[in-house]
């Protein structure tokens, strides 16, 4: 925090605690009251929003989207796998259903 911005801060915190008026407070800042006003409100909303409950552990990294497209394109991949080795699982209970019958073997769809 820079030497302003720490003197502004300790202003603040004076004439919310009655040791100074808002008035003297914007004199000594050279500023008018009503500007002081509006600093002294985004200055409360800022030590608010910093002291709001953040998530435990550590923030997630940001999103990258060529890793998301990966991603999702092996998760592609790996459906795709599956259903061939089910495809393939199936036509060898067909075969070994056709042998016991002297069925012609399941053709392999070149799919």
């Amino acid at each position: 925090m820079n030497a302003k911005a720490r003197q502004r801060a300790e202003v603040i915190f004076k004439v919310r605690s009655g040791q100074l008026t808002a008035t003297v407070a914007a004199q000594t800042l050279g500023i008018s009251r009503q500007q002081y006003y509006q600093w002294e409100r985004r200055a409360l909303e800022a030590l608010l929003s910093a002291l709001e409950d953040q998530p435990p552990g550590r923030p997630k990294p940001p999103n990258d989207p060529e890793k998301e497209v990966l991603h999702d394109r092996v998760k592609q991949l790996e459906q795709q796998v599956q259903h061939y080795e089910e495809r393939e699982l199936l036509r060898q209970c067909l075969n070994q259903w056709a042998a016991r019958d002297d069925l012609p073997p399941a053709k392999k769809n070149p799919k």
